[in-house]
């Protein structure tokens, strides 16, 4: 059903991503995947409001969580961070009308791989990067990366589809006004 109207379950299911962020290990975050599903299941400008905003609400409350000094919450490379969630995003709007399992993990994937790309080259375009800024140092903090990666993939495919599922489970039980119109084959 294409509706411009409230969307209260994607919302609210949106949010609790958010806040189960704040529960998550560093290395298995379900931002991307909310991001995802923010953009499959919300209209309009609160598809990208809404993910960007729960990062810059919840970074300084992780860093707290963790140890970390508050200033840290925000550094060189958050910009190209949140324009990966916004493309995450621009990706999940792509999904609107499907709620194929197939689509949704490809698009995961797709996400996965898009900020491994964004983020890290953030992290070596820093000023004081620990990589030299060369196409060795570029290299270098891709290698350097790739143990992480593989974490940032399984939590946007397992939080995606926990999303995604929710919301169907939900939208034919609960809030029916928000349930996707199957597409014809």
């Amino acid at each position: 059903m294409e509706n411009n109207s409230a969307r209260p379950l994607a919302t609210g299911l949106t949010i609790l991503g958010g806040a189960a962020r704040l529960a998550q290990n560093l290395n298995f975050a379900p931002v991307g995947a909310l991001s995802l599903f923010a953009g499959a299941r919300l209209r309009g400008w609160w598809a990208y409001l809404l993910p960007v905003a729960l990062m810059a609400a919840t970074d300084p409350l992780v860093c707290l969580r963790y140890g970390y000094p508050l200033r840290s919450a925000y550094s060189f490379a958050t910009p190209f961070i949140y324009a990966s969630f916004l493309i995450y995003a621009w990706i999940g709007s792509r999904l609107r009308r499907t709620e194929n399992p197939g689509w949704i993990g490809a698009a995961a994937i797709g996400g996965s791989v898009q900020f491994f790309l964004l983020s890290n080259f953030g992290t070596w375009l820093a000023p004081g990067s620990q990589y030299g800024h060369t196409l060795a140092g570029l290299v270098n903090c891709y290698i350097a990366a790739i143990p992480f990666f593989r974490n940032t993939m399984v939590s946007d495919l397992v939080y995606a589809g926990a999303f995604f599922a929710l919301h169907a489970v939900l939208s034919r039980v609960a809030v029916r006004s928000e349930r996707v119109a199957a597409q014809a084959a």
